[in-house]
């Protein structure tokens, strides 16, 4: 995935690996001009002195400025590269359905976009910053140290075997733990997201001190999990730092004699030593990268399980159709990912256009469910759903979006104005369009007391508005594009009985061509349909008007009676 993604950027890659190799023969250079420069010291050659010297600054200052501007390139390549798989990711989930979404958890697919990202982009910032001149540099610095004190090769042997071994273990000590950190991570972004959301409800029942020992619990794991990793680093660098020095030691000890004799092998110890640094440097960094690339391969995976999985239903491509409110169920079943019993067992029913169809039944009877089939969010595993006497499965995106719209009863509202959520339904809405729709949902009322009107700022999942007002705009937001059909699946159950009956008979008057299918609770928000259906434990068990239920449906007339009860108390 990182080489397709590197592609447009090829020319700053080519940049940022002329500007590495200059870095290189710099740094490689440097001890030459320093060697030449201890031995004119040694003779007290003062024009000698100065013109390596002024040579010495010059491939030094070369040397910063190819550094220099390898970290820009390295910078924007980086940069570029983690947006690019930022919004491609993004734009994989916009395809998933709920299925998808609800197989990788919402919490999930915030992590992987922000912190598995930034992973990524950590590893190539340190791949064309860093990674790409050590291999160079390790061969260089190794040949040029040899060839400098000959005598001295097993001294660079024996260190970059230690550190190697030092390396390996430490490596594979840490490289398996980095996964699971991913995980937690995921666990403690679902905790503190669920609570955050959940903040009404755990303030209402108390639930404080046991929402933290969960966090805590999670939390502390992370915490134990880190300082495993900080311990594995702090152990790993003063042993480094001990091999590297050991070899230092032996190769003063060893050249101590040879200076007495020959003052001049001075220059040479020097180089000798500054390329050992530089062997040490360069072992050191791939490691540390290593560990890098451990950690963002488990992020790359865990992006890649994104971008590669298939939606759970896809649309057919085709030109906009104009299609009738017919709606048909043939003997559909349909099962929840991960569930072993259907939520719906051979639903077969037939409405006909401008029909207003109630569908009651108790919790958990599959209300919900068959409301969420009709606009394809899920697809049922068994039978069909014909809109308009074709099937569903057969439709553009367009064309099912233009013809059925749904008002789901948890309304969900978009930071923004007004006016860009109720344009969710119909992007080029003009104002008498906003104000017809917020008309139908009884919105219109409290939308025009407010200061800027459709222009008013939502915050985040609506927060500044009560339950029945994100109800009824969310109800603008559904008829606004007059749809063929229209699902209000338990919409007005914030509403108090009067508005919800304005919202009806503005729904009877203003849309009756369009067919409506309302999920109720109440028997009350269905008693006016054409025609009710009766679900019970996910099967279709009665089907008429409210008055041939209630003489000929038990479970009808129970839940009808058991209402009228209350009401009457």
């Amino acid at each position: 995935m990182l080489k397709q993604a590197l592609k447009p950027y090829k020319w700053y890659v080519l940049g940022s690996i002329l500007m590495t190799i200059g870095v290189v023969i710099s740094s490689l250079t440097q001890p030459q001009f320093l060697k030449k420069v201890l031995a004119a010291v040694l003779i007290n050659d003062q024009d000698e002195i100065y013109r390596i010297g002024m040579w010495l600054l010059v491939v030094a200052g070369l040397g910063l400025l190819a550094g220099t501007l390898n970290t820009i390139l390295a910078a924007k390549i980086s940069q570029g590269v983690s947006a690019d798989i930022r919004e491609a990711t993004f734009r994989k989930i916009q395809t998933f359905s709920y299925a998808n979404v609800e197989e990788f958890n919402a919490g999930n697919l915030v992590v992987r976009m922000t912190n598995d990202v930034t992973q990524i982009q950590n590893l190539v910032m340190m791949i064309f910053q860093v990674l790409l001149r050590l291999p160079i540099l390790f061969v260089g610095a190794f040949i040029l140290a040899i060839s400098t004190l000959p005598s001295l090769w097993w001294v660079i042997v024996l260190m970059v075997i230690f550190i190697t071994i030092i390396m390996a273990v430490t490596m594979g000590t840490m490289g398996p733990r980095f996964g699971k950190f991913q995980r937690l991570m995921d666990r403690v972004n679902a905790i503190a997201k669920e609570n955050l959301r959940g903040a009404r409800v755990v303030k209402s029942f108390v639930q404080e001190k046991g929402q933290y020992a969960k966090f805590k619990e999670v939390s502390n794991e992370l915490l134990d999990l880190n300082l495993f990793i900080g311990y594995g680093f702090s152990l790993m660098q003063p042993l480094l730092s001990l091999v590297a020095y050991m070899a230092i030691f032996v190769s003063i000890y060893l050249v101590a004699g040879l200076l007495r004799e020959q003052p001049e092998a001075l220059g040479s110890m020097a180089s000798f030593m500054t390329y050992m640094m530089q062997l040490m440097f360069a072992i050191i960094m791939v490691s540390f990268i290593g560990m890098q690339a451990s950690r963002a391969m488990v992020s790359l995976k865990r992006i890649e399980e994104v971008l590669h999985t298939e939606p759970a239903m896809s649309f057919q491509d085709g030109p906009l159709e104009d299609l009738s409110g017919d709606l048909v169920f043939q003997d559909v079943s349909f099962t929840y990912p991960k569930d072993t019993e259907p939520s719906l067992k051979n639903i077969s029913f037939d409405v006909k256009s401008g029909e207003m169809i109630g569908v009651v039944g108790a919790t958990g009877a599959g209300k919900s469910t068959l409301a969420q089939l009709i606009p394809r969010l899920f697809d049922p595993q068994e039978g069909k759903i014909l809109i308009g006497g074709r099937d569903v499965k057969e439709l553009s995106q367009e064309t099912l979006k233009a013809t059925v719209s749904i008002v789901l009863q948890k309304a969900l509202l978009f930071s923004g104005t007004i006016a860009d959520n109720l344009r969710q339904g119909k992007s080029d809405a003009d104002l008498v369009a906003l104000e017809r729709a917020s008309g139908i949902a009884q919105a219109k009322e409290f939308i025009d007391k407010l200061d800027d009107t459709y222009d008013s700022q939502v915050e985040e999942r609506g927060n500044n508005f009560s339950g029945g007002q994100k109800q009824r705009i969310s109800i603008a937001r559904g008829v606004i594009g007059q749809p063929k059909i229209l699902v209000l699946d338990d919409s007005t159950s914030a509403l108090d009985a009067k508005s919800e009956k304005l919202v009806q008979e503005a729904l009877n008057k203003d849309l009756k061509g369009t067919t409506t299918i309302i999920i109720a609770q109440k028997i009350s928000s269905v008693v006016k349909a054409d025609k009710i259906l009766v679900l019970d434990e996910g099967r279709l068990i009665g089907q008429g008007t409210h008055k041939e239920l209630v003489e000929n449906n038990a479970v009808y007339r129970e839940i009808y009676e058991t209402q009228k009860g209350k009401e009457e108390d």
